[in-house]
C-alpha cells in the first residue's frame, strides 16, 4: 500500500522525511550515518534514489528533492 505524503517530505529508508527544499545527497547521507563519513567522505555506503542506483562519483552534483524515494545502505563486517 503506498502513502501520500505531504509535497515537503521525501521517503529515505521508508519514512517520511522532512524537506522543505532539495537537500544535497552528500548531505543527507552525512546525516544519517554520520558515523560512516570519515575526512568528509562516507565510506561503505550506497544509495539509491527512486529505485535507481547512484554512483558514487554522482552524489555530489545529485539531489534529493520532496517526493523522491530514497535508500541509504550501509556495509557491515562480520558474520
Amino acid at each position: 500500500m503506498s502513502r501520500t505524503l505531504p509535497t515537503t517530505h521525501a521517503v529515505v529508508n521508508g519514512e517520511p522525511y522532512p524537506l522543505d527544499s532539495p537537500l544535497p545527497l552528500t548531505e543527507l547521507v552525512a546525516r544519517l550515518v554520520p558515523g560512516s563519513v570519515v575526512d568528509g567522505v562516507p565510506q561503505g555506503v550506497a544509495v539509491a534514489i527512486d529505485d535507481a542506483v547512484v554512483p558514487r562519483g554522482a552524489w555530489d552534483a545529485t539531489t534529493v528533492g520532496p517526493g523522491e524515494r530514497v535508500e541509504v545502505v550501509t556495509a557491515v563486517q562480520g558474520g
